[in-house]
């Protein structure tokens, strides 16, 4: 990613509060009010706070020092697809799901203030945080802290510098197996609990964190899983000293998955459904108890979940690319992809927005139906068992939301089958990348697009990767042993049984050099 070394110097201490026109190379003459800080150390306004640390104070005591006196930027929720100016409102301090018609909310920023500063201005805001260690600023997600929660403290944060996730570009794949040359994968899931859950849980556990400090009525934080969720959860609850319940459904979460929560001190029950019942009782149970509801209902965390796109602009040094491809369960992270590229565009960082392509498996593909029937009657479907567990699901929350955004960005919806969506993965991994099932159903969708021209060979194009292939083992153990009844597991690898003897290794070794291409 490109930035100047003098950007990367720039002191966060010495904003100036009033908007001035930008100065190409000094940053300090044109930055929001939301980052004036005040400092009771003797050195100068102008020096950078990760110069200044005292050596009896860590990063939030040197954050504290270092405190915003004034914030001119706000947001609040309000009924989905209605404006800030929305006659329903509702400031993110309550405690609220829903709208008074029952419909979902959405978290709308204060657009006016935030355009007081053009895109150059933003852009090299956001850039000037990346690889730092000031808190909360070198969280990939914290660093857009005035796009994501701007009123909140920083003292209230709960992060694990999640984000700045890896952009690989996928040379060999893309060649080999579809003849491009400029195929990017956006590894979300080489995070701090091994998924792009993490992006939008450090938001919502840390307005949890606030509202406990405003002595709101929350006893602990509660979400309905197919494993990621409860682990990101888990996690930064953990962290922050915070109860949380889990509710997951026996017997079709991996191993990996079902650990994290209970390693991280969770209490998880075990619940005889899918996760359609599974988030029907954790509606109904936060309905009644102080519990806070953690599902993407909760549209705080797609504030989070929306930072992905903007680094993914970062990381392509603000040039935007032709297509996204996302995987898509509960259809919140496909309209939180949206509106991250969309506030980029709205706020002058970027000229344009990817089309974006939402991948489900044809197990558990109602946004998919509801696409090829013209976007008539959306109905829920049976989820039936899918290797890609995290997007088994056939009632999601967030239809209108993907609706809503694929839609507003000429999109797609694709489909993958177990088979198609098992030997993506395993050519995937074959090329270096150790992905998740729910990369190859994303990955089997951008094999249809290419098929039928959809997608050109030189079109830039990202593949959003939501969890750790190490989650899934058991699934790719299964693959490269071809023991998966009625699939051929086309690419499996299975090791070689060889006696202990010199002339039996060799044989092996050279019948496998034998079928080797050469160079």
């Amino acid at each position: 990613m490109a930035a100047s070394s003098s950007l990367f110097n720039t002191s966060l201490s010495s904003f100036d509060p009033k908007p001035k026109p930008f100065y190409p190379n000094s940053l300090s003459k044109h930055r929001p009010s939301s980052l004036i800080t005040c400092t009771t150390s003797s050195s100068s306004n102008n020096a950078s706070p990760s110069k200044v640390r005292r050596s009896d104070e860590n990063i939030r005591d040197e954050a504290r020092r270092h405190r915003a006196i004034s914030n001119d930027f706000s947001a609040k929720y309000v009924p989905f697809n209605a404006g800030f100016d929305s006659s329903e409102s509702y400031s993110l301090d309550e405690i609220v799901y829903r709208s008074r018609s029952g419909g979902l909310l959405d978290v709308q920023h204060d657009m006016d203030a935030l355009k007081k500063f053009d895109g150059a201005y933003w852009r090299r805001l956001f850039d000037s945080r990346v690889g730092k260690t000031t808190w909360p600023y070198g969280s990939g997600v914290w660093s857009k802290k005035e796009w994501v929660l701007p009123e909140i403290d920083n003292d209230d944060i709960i992060s694990a510098f999640e984000g700045n996730s890896n952009l690989f570009w996928s040379e060999r794949f893309g060649k080999q197996f579809l003849g491009m040359n400029d195929l990017w994968v956006k590894h979300c899931g080489i995070s701090h609990t091994g998924s792009f859950k993490d992006l939008g849980m450090t938001v919502l556990v840390s307005q949890v964190n606030r509202l406990r400090k405003l002595k709101r009525p929350v006893v602990g934080v509660g979400c309905a899983s197919t494993g990621d969720t409860s682990a990101a959860l888990s996690a930064y609850c953990a962290s922050a000293g915070i109860p949380s319940i889990v509710f997951l459904p026996a017997n079709k979460i991996s191993m990996a998955q079902l650990v994290q929560p209970i390693a991280n001190g969770a209490f998880v029950l075990s619940i005889d459904t899918d996760f359609d019942g599974c988030m029907k009782l954790i509606r109904e149970i936060t309905a009644e108890l102080p519990i806070y509801l953690a599902n993407s209902l909760n549209s705080l965390r797609l504030e989070g979940q929306k930072t992905a796109a903007i680094e993914i602009l970062q990381q392509f040094d603000w040039q935007v690319p032709d297509w996204v491809i996302v995987p898509g369960g509960n259809l919140g992270n496909i309209y939180a992809f949206y509106k991250g590229f969309k506030m980029c565009q709205e706020l002058g960082l970027v000229d344009k927005i990817p089309r974006l392509v939402c991948a489900q498996a044809a197990n558990a593909n109602p946004l998919y139906l509801h696409y090829k029937s013209n976007w008539k009657d959306f109905k829920a479907v049976k989820a039936e068992s899918t290797f890609a567990s995290a997007i088994q699901i056939g009632d999601p929350v967030s239809i209108d939301r993907a609706v809503y955004a694929l839609q507003n960005c000429d999109g797609i919806v694709e489909e993958a089958t177990e088979e198609e969506l098992m030997d993506a993965m395993a050519q995937a991994d074959s090329t270096g990348m150790f992905i998740c099932p729910h990369t190859g159903v994303a990955l089997t969708a951008l094999f249809k697009l290419r098929k039928s021209g959809v997608i050109g060979p030189s079109d830039r194009t990202v593949v959003v990767s939501t969890a750790h292939g190490l989650k899934f083992t058991q699934s790719k153990i299964d693959y490269h042993s071809k023991d998966i009844l009625e699939m051929a597991c086309r690419f499996a690898n299975p090791p070689v049984e060889v006696k202990a003897n010199f002339g039996s290794v060799m044989d092996v070794l050279k019948d496998f050099l034998n079928k080797t291409p050469k160079l």
